[in-house]
């Protein structure tokens, strides 16, 4: 039930924008939140109204920030509260372990949901780009991009905690057992890492040049892309010119911690 209305929720919008769909068929959706409520990292919540499911939400708890969505409503009881009352369990829960910060993808086109996270406390940080295309198949001097091993568990948190002031050490380690991770290695050093480039994956560096590599080395993106930061204005030109295009513009928001990334990255559809 959470799965189709997931998949109709996000259809809704994404049609009613003129936007490609997220989640191409009711299976995807309900795949996806059945990993999601399953998993031990994540704390999920569903709404009910008169005896009946018409929402759910998730919030990814494997790092000191947390990490919201996807969070749907049924298209035939939205703006009746269930959407605020979703994010209001989450960020309980946050409150509750102590977090040090919440942090969610909206769809930039979707006034609602842009309107709802600012008044519960969000801040806009960064304009992204949703892009998908073929892979670069770009190779870059000097740089050596390979499958990550759990001996590069500790250089891979040392480089995200250098851009972002936290790691992301549960998720990694995750990627690096199903084999979704790849680094990238200059000068003999890991200089980046990638969870997996795709819509659910992060993936952090300490420059451009680092990130074109393992973009550059990528078999293809998956879900509906990789989420470029617009800021980011050399490595967004070089995806452009690499043949990337962008599918939908999005919003990272935040609450409670933040620091201003140094160096590159990409964020998952959570942050």
């Amino acid at each position: 039930m959470c799965g189709r209305i997931c998949y109709e929720a996000f259809g809704a919008i994404n049609t009613a924008h003129g936007f490609p769909l997220d989640l191409p068929d009711p299976g995807r959706a309900v795949g996806l939140l059945s990993r999601n409520f399953a998993h031990p990292g994540l704390y999920c919540v569903v709404a009910e109204q008169d005896g009946r499911l018409v929402g759910s939400n998730c919030m990814d708890e494997r790092s000191a920030i947390g990490g919201v969505g996807p969070i749907t409503v049924d298209p035939t009881v939205q703006n009746a509260g269930a959407g605020r009352a979703l994010m209001d369990a989450v960020l309980e829960r946050a409150r509750e372990r102590g977090m040090a910060g919440v942090r969610l993808v909206q769809a930039a086109f979707h006034n609602r949901s842009l309107s709802l996270y600012t008044k519960l406390g969000f801040d806009p940080r960064e304009p992204l780009a949703c892009m998908q295309g073929p892979p670069p198949g770009a190779s870059f001097e000097g740089c050596r991009v390979r499958s990550a091993r759990e001996s590069d568990l500790d250089a891979c948190n040392r480089v995200c905690h250098e851009v972002h002031g936290h790691d992301r050490a549960d998720e990694v380690a995750e990627a690096i057992h199903e084999g979704s991770a790849r680094v990238v290695e200059r000068g003999g050093s890991v200089t980046g890492y990638t969870t997996a480039l795709a819509f659910f994956g992060h993936t952090v560096a300490e420059s451009n040049l680092d990130m074109q590599a393992l973009i550059g080395a990528a078999e293809g993106f998956g879900g509906p892309g990789i989420l470029i930061p617009t800021r980011n204005a050399a490595l967004f030109r070089w995806c452009l010119e690499s043949g990337l295009r962008v599918v939908q513009p999005m919003t990272l928001m935040s609450l409670g911690l933040y620091n201003e990334p140094k160096g590159a990255w990409l964020p998952s559809i959570l942050f």
